[in-house]
């Protein structure tokens, strides 16, 4: 047996990686008994092969332990404490992402299926779509889970159930309690069941410490400028020439679902819009991750102060933020307030509190050191992204930058 995820945190401590904090070695212990409950069950079953034995074995497969909801503020090590646990699993057992990226890639899995009109979820398409997610994994690791988008709620319940049916443990992390959950959404009555369903599939463990770990780091403030400041646009171009190598800026296009998101201005891996470009305009969280995959800097002007008269906005600015923390993308932007200004009071501002505290991290040099590393991309033949294409049907300009220079 490995060493299981409250050793890792003990070990880190001990070599100065990680600052203890005595709230979180309870939650790590629920991870701990989880973790060998886990790696005592049998190995899962393989997929039934033809229709005769599919149909014998058409009920569900229970996991045998009930997975992990972990809640808290932000900053209190939740995702840390998830990673080690995913981390001290063997690696074909666990799969790990971000619950945007879930619900992203169920989405775009259903469109390619009707799209190609093969027969693959033919009828009730969600139990052949649990068994694409989860990938035959015995655990499938979510974090922040957090439901604004309708379309996600509608599914998420049915979803659930045949991920939990197929003896899959989830785990998973928020910064609300479950009965918190799609708090305002549209027909919230029929999300109630899949709260239920959580509840009675899950243990559900609170951490509530005074500490936010993330502003820790916290240094300068190089990255993010005051838009009310003279000359402040004219130093988001010169970040922008500076961060691409001095690469021309083209208008281009980045294809989402058959759809086309307008780039207004991209410099090989660096994009320029206003906030007006992406947040005042019909975007989500499937745009949003595809920028944010596209490019390797967003840079943003004019980010206002929020109130919950513009809270559709603030909404859309969020996963905005989340997209880009969640691939290491780095963001230069002006706004017209600090972070902790910028959506202070009113219906809404709880939800913000979360992107307060990513904007204060992606300012920091831990945060930028990430978003400077190599990622990997899908390349068309000719090496650019088989996404790039500018708006007169010219290739964007290339990959041959230098990577990623300090802000």
């Amino acid at each position: 047996m490995t060493d299981g995820p409250l050793a890792l945190y003990r070990a880190r401590v001990s070599s100065g990686q990680l600052v203890s904090d005595p709230a979180q070695e309870p939650v790590l212990a629920h991870f701990e008994a989880l973790y060998r409950s886990i790696l005592s069950l049998p190995p899962m079953e393989a997929p039934s092969r033809g229709w005769l034995a599919r149909l014998r074995n058409r009920g569900p497969k229970p996991a045998g332990v009930p997975g992990l909801y972990v809640y808290g503020p932000v900053g209190r090590g939740k995702s840390m404490m998830m990673d080690l646990f995913h981390s001290s699993l063997p690696s074909h057992m666990s799969r790990r992402l971000h619950f945007h990226m879930l619900m992203r890639e169920a989405h775009t899995t259903l469109h390619e299926w009707r799209v190609r009109g093969d027969g693959r979820g033919a009828g009730d398409p969600i139990p052949d779509l649990a068994r694409a997610l989860t990938r035959g994994k015995r655990v499938l690791c979510l974090d922040e889970m957090d439901i604004q988008d309708i379309g996600d709620a509608m599914i998420v319940g049915r979803l659930f159930d045949a991920i939990c049916g197929l003896g899959v443990v989830v785990v998973t992390t928020s910064n609300r309690p479950p009965d918190e959950l799609y708090r305002h959404g549209l027909q919230r009555e029929k999300f109630l069941p899949f709260i239920a369903l959580m509840k009675s599939r899950m243990q559900t463990v609170a951490i509530d410490s005074p500490v936010d770990h993330r502003l820790d780091n916290l240094r300068g403030m190089t990255v993010y400028l005051d838009a009310n400041a003279p000359g402040t646009d004219a130093r988001l171009d010169e970040f922008m020439g500076l961060l691409s190598g001095g690469v021309p800026a083209f208008p281009t296009e980045v294809h989402v679902n058959g759809r086309t998101v307008p780039v207004p201005l991209a410099a090989g891996p660096v994009a320029r819009f206003t906030f007006t470009d992406l947040c005042r305009t019909a975007l989500g969280s499937h745009d949003y991750l595809a920028l944010a995959e596209r490019f390797d800097v967003i840079v943003v002007s004019d980010i206002p102060i929020l109130e919950p008269r513009n809270r559709d906005e603030a909404r859309r600015f969020v996963v905005l933020v989340d997209a880009l923390y969640e691939n290491g993308t780095a963001l230069v932007c002006s706004a017209a307030a600090m972070p902790t200004a910028l959506y202070a009071e009113g219906d809404g501002a709880f939800e913000f509190q979360r992107t307060v505290s990513r904007l204060l991290e992606m300012q920091t040099e831990g945060y930028l050191e990430r978003a400077r590393s190599p990622r990997r991309r899908t390349s068309g033949a000719d090496g650019l992204p088989t996404d790039a294409v500018s708006r007169d049907g010219e290739p964007a300009e290339g990959e041959d930058w230098p990577r990623k220079a300090s802000a």
